[in-house]
């Protein structure tokens, strides 16, 4: 058994070869290995690249139904709601939106273009094994659309020695959860080996908390199912591949009377009815070229169909005449739809080669192309097809434990007229003691736009459409950041980090809204910009219980449009100044009853400038043109037994839900309606219980 495993840890490098940040290798394919993981700090101090790891235990610490729920224990990632009726969910950080930050599944870019908007409720916290998060820009290896960083995902690994897991949960709010996995090994060299994910979640009761007459959140019913293979040769070849399927359908909107609402729309009420469906596959294949694998090939490719099918309105209302020439004009009162087919394909070949201890470098060609077939309130589609054709190169250079130095360089081929765009990244890292690691990091990123989809929310609304809404702008940044960590010393994972990030566009697609319309345009060179500050702390004052305390304040900045060629600066709106957060776990002697509270202080936000006095039932709302600050309280109790766990917890326990977040909600086929601008919770308090149950592998 031991000769497998460390087999398995030398060949775990071969498919892991394209991360020079260290994101991936920490990751080994055993169970012993897994234990060990969820009990790693949060903020290692290995990794060259500032990252923050939420572990497996981590994971464990709320209901954390799918990835959108997983964050709510870090104040680097804020999730909201990109509307008050769909339930997409969105992420900021760095100040940014989530369509910045490179979302990757073990290596492979994901949540791109069509599956952006749902793509964080699509992955179920109990299929992962892991989550780090590296803020800032971080290897070309996989393309620079990480422009204010990237997070990865780790999910369960072929080789875990668990047959078969369940987990099922219940809110109050009807929805349920049940999610089923099986980890086979189909040899004793364990050459062989597959996982199959099975998850199901869906709502099945309308609420409307807060008498608005429209659902809190939609009802929903959500299948996913993925089949994951392993293959470790013995001549070191390791092959991974798989597929996953998403089915999700989603109906919100307005309330009827009686027992809530159906699928059938036709009768003049409004809805937001959405379908999606989602087929992936990849490879993975890495040949070692020496035998002790310090040089190595490995190629990557991934393949992705994705269809979009959404209506919002109601038919009924569908008074549609205008000519697509009109399109832009068009207010959407009536019904409104956006139907879009997105086909993905992303390779990767590379070579890397370890010199010696202190130099290693790899070299890489790779192509991500996007097909896309779309249409919105017309018949006509129209169809670009977006290619990104890069070559990188990535040196990265170790002395010992004190200093590394990564350089990349990327030149990439953009074919919407862009041309080629070359992209330098630098990482630094010096630790001059055993208690301090400081980092630098800085480079360019580059992506095509989709403002459609980028900012899903605007489809709940009636405003007018204006603008390079219909268009695949390129976007481009440069990023720069500095952290430093003191380990404290005769704490075990006890340390102080603070760090600071500016981000700056060159070129964006921002949105300003007004009365009846929302403009999408580019933002000039230099005028939108945000600086991120971020000051945590980590401790465990006694045995087995754990104090976490992070603070982060945020100066963002974008422009709005005056005239034809004036821009004027402003603060960018609805986006939160500060959080701060403070996590507490107790745990008793064996783990036997875990105990955890998260408390969370949400700033203030500026908002749109029609809204402000805004007049809801007599009381006027935002008359300085702030949010209220806001505080969120979390708590969770968990029993373990032999075999497994069960659990019950409370979610927005100060039950603070924002106040009228559907603007002219009566009236929502009058041009005033808009649903789009939400800063804050949607539901109140929720209460949910679950169990965990595994089954281990025996001799």
């Amino acid at each position: 058994m031991n000769i497998i495993l460390n087999l398995a840890l030398a060949l775990t490098a071969t498919l892991q070869l394209p991360d020079t940040t260290g994101i991936y290798s920490d990751r080994v394919d055993t169970l012993e290995a897994t234990v060990k993981t969820a009990h790693q700090s949060t903020l290692p101090r290995g990794k060259d690249i500032r990252t923050e790891v939420i572990t497996a235990a981590g994971l464990c610490k709320m209901a954390c139904c799918n990835l959108a729920e997983s964050f709510e224990n870090s104040a680097s990632v804020t999730v909201g709601y990109s509307d008050a009726v769909t339930g997409a969910r969105q992420i900021r950080l760095l100040g940014q939106s989530g369509i910045y930050t490179q979302m990757l599944d073990e290596n492979r870019p994901v949540m791109r273009g069509l599956s952006a908007p749902f793509g964080l409720n699509y992955v179920p916290g109990q299929w992962l094994e892991s989550i780090q998060i590296a803020k800032g820009v971080t290897s070309v290896i996989n393309g620079v659309e990480s422009m204010t960083g990237q997070i990865n995902m780790e999910h369960r690994k072929p080789t875990d020695e668990t047959p078969l897991y369940i987990q099922a949960s219940a809110m109050g709010d009807s929805k349920c959860d049940l999610n089923i996995i099986s980890a086979l090994q189909f040899d004793e060299m364990q050459k062989w080996s597959t996982i199959l994910l099975g998850h199901i979640d869906g709502n099945f009761r309308t609420m409307d908390m807060n008498g608005d007459g429209f659902a809190d959140d939609p009802k929903q019913l959500n299948l996913a199912f993925s089949n994951r293979w392993l293959y470790f040769g013995e001549d070191g070849v390791q092959v991974r591949f798989g597929i996953r399927g998403i089915r999700d359908h989603r109906l919100g909107g307005q309330v009827a009377s009686g027992d809530g609402f159906d699928y059938n729309y036709n009768d003049g009420v409004w809805r937001a009815d959405i379908m999606n469906n989602s087929l992936n596959g990849y490879v993975k294949v890495g040949i070692p070229l020496s035998e002790t694998n310090s040089s190595n090939i490995a190629f990557v490719l991934d393949a992705t169909s994705q269809f979009l099918d959404s209506g919002f309105g109601s038919p009924a209302y569908n008074f549609l005449t205008h000519s697509p020439q009109e399109i832009p004009e068009h207010t959407g009162a009536g019904y409104r739809f956006y139907d879009a087919f997105q086909q993905s394909f992303f390779a990767n070949l590379l070579y890397q080669n370890e010199i010696n201890e202190s130099h290693k470098f790899t070299l890489g060609l790779s192509d991500m192309v996007d097909i896309w077939s779309d249409a919105f309130c017309t018949d006509a589609f129209r169809g670009p097809t977006l290619n990104d054709a890069g070559v990188f190169g990535e040196y990265t250079f170790h002395s010992g434990d004190k200093f590394s130095a990564i350089v990349g360089l990327r030149a990439d081929w953009y074919n919407l007229g862009e041309g080629l765009r070359f992209s330098p990244r630098v990482t630094l890292k010096y630790s001059p003691s055993q208690q301090w690691v400081f980092r630098l990091n800085g480079g360019r990123g580059l992506r095509h736009s989709n403002p459609m989809i980028d900012n899903f929310g605007v489809l709940s609304s009636s405003k007018s459409l204006k603008g390079v809404y219909d268009r695949h702008p390129l976007e481009d940044s440069w990023t720069l950041g500095a952290n430093a960590t003191w380990y404290i010393p005769g704490w075990d994972n006890a340390f102080i980090s603070a760090d600071y990030f500016h981000t700056g566009f060159n070129s964006q697609v921002v949105l300003d809204y007004s009365q009846n319309s929302i403009w999408f345009y580019m933002a000039p060179a230099g005028t939108s910009y945000t600086d991120n500050y971020q000051i945590d702390f980590s401790c465990e004052p006694l045995e087995r219980f754990t104090v976490t305390l992070t603070g982060r304040y945020t100066d963002a900045v974008q422009p709005f449009h005056w005239t034809d060629d004036i821009f004027l600066n402003g603060e960018k709106p609805m986006t939160s100044r500060y959080k701060g957060v403070v996590n507490l776990q107790y745990a008793t002697n064996l783990n036997k009853w875990i105990f955890d509270f998260t408390a969370s202080v949400n700033g203030p936000c500026k908002v749109w400038d029609y809204m402000k006095g805004m007049e809801v039932n007599g009381k006027r709302l935002y008359e300085n043109g702030y949010t209220p600050v806001y505080p969120l309280l979390y708590a969770q109790v968990t029993k373990r037994f032999k075999g497994f766990d069960i659990y019950a917890g409370g979610e927005n326990l100060t039950n603070f839900r924002q106040e009228s977040p559907i603007i002219n909600a009566g009236h929502p086929f009058d041009e005033g309606f808009d649903a789009s601008c939400v800063w804050g919770p949607l539901m109140g308090i929720k209460l949910y219980a679950g169990v965990r149950i595994t089954i281990w592998k025996t001799e």
